[in-house]
C-alpha cells in the first residue's frame, strides 16, 4: 500500500524539497501541502492521509494545536503525526508527544532518516529514534511542572494494567522494540504486541510515544542522570 503523506510547513521551499524526496519513493506519495496547522488538519481529513509531517512553529494555528485537533478527532484515528523541529533538543518536543504526535524528527536529518520515519510512523509499531526520544522525554519531564497532579492521575490509570503489561510498558519506555522486549521477557513478539496494544487501550494512548510519556509522568519510569 502507498503511504499517503501531508506536508505541513510555512516554508514553501522546504515543502518542495520534502515533496521531491517523498514522491521519489515507490511506496509513498505527497497528497497535500499546508502552510499552517488549520490547513494540515483539513488536508489530513480530505486527503485521507496516513502520515502528516508537521512543523511545530507555523503562523496562525501552530503544529501543536493542529496535532491536538487530529488526535481528538475520531475520524482521524489512523493518522500519525511526525513533528519536524529545527533543533532536536527542543522545549516543544514533549509537548508535541503529549499532544498525540507519534514522534519527532530534526529538520537537519538525512533523507534516509526522514523516509524511514514516515514508514515507521505509518506502521504504528515503533517510536521514532527510541533512545534519543526517550532521553529527551526524560529530560523535559524531569524539568516540567506544567501538569501538577499528573503523576497521581496516571498512577491511578496504571492500576488497570496487569503485571506483565507493566513490565512491557517499562521496556517500551526504555526505547526497546517488540523483538528486543520479547527476548528480554522470553515471550514471542506477537505476545509483546498484544500487551502493548492492551496497554494503549487501557491508558488511552494513541501509540508507543504516548505510552512513553505516560510511563514517565506516572513515575513508573524515572529519568536517569546519565
Amino acid at each position: 500500500m502507498t503511504i499517503r503523506v501531508v506536508l505541513a510547513d510555512d516554508q514553501a521551499l522546504l515543502r518542495s524539497a520534502f515533496k521531491v524526496l517523498v514522491d521519489s519513493e515507490a511506496d509513498m506519495e505527497v497528497v497535500g501541502e499546508a502552510s499552517d496547522g488549520a490547513e494540515a488538519v483539513a488536508l489530513a481529513r480530505s486527503a485521507a492521509a496516513d502520515v502528516v509531517l508537521m512543523d511545530i512553529r507555523m503562523p496562525g494555528t501552530d503544529g501543536l494545536a493542529a496535532t491536538r485537533a487530529i488526535s481528538a478527532d475520531p475520524a482521524l484515528t489512523g493518522v500519525r503525526v511526525v513533528m519536524l523541529t529545527t533543533f532536536e533538543v527542543d522545549e516543544y518536543v514533549v509537548q508535541s508527544l503529549r499532544a498525540g504526535a507519534a514522534g519527532f524528527l530534526g529538520k537537519g536529518s538525512e533523507p534516509e532518516e526522514l523516509l524511514s520515519a514516515i514508514r515507521v510512523a505509518a506502521a504504528g509499531d515503533a517510536l521514532l529514534s527510541p533512545a534519543a526520544t526517550k532521553g529527551l522525554i526524560a529530560k523535559f519531564l524531569a524539568q516540567s511542572e506544567s501538569s501538577p497532579g499528573g503523576e497521581r492521575v496516571h498512577a491511578e490509570r496504571l492500576a488497570a494494567l496487569t503485571g506483565r503489561e507493566r513490565e512491557v510498558l517499562v521496556q517500551v519506555a526504555g526505547g526497546h522494540s517488540n523483538d528486543e522486549i520479547a527476548e528480554r521477557l522470553q515471550v514471542s513478539p506477537l505476545t509483546v504486541k498484544t500487551h502493548v496494544n492492551r496497554a494503549m487501550a487501557k491508558l488511552g494512548a494513541r501509540d508507543r510515544a504516548g505510552l512513553v510519556v505516560i510511563a514517565y509522568e506516572s513515575g513508573l519510569v524515572r529519568p536517569r542522570g546519565d
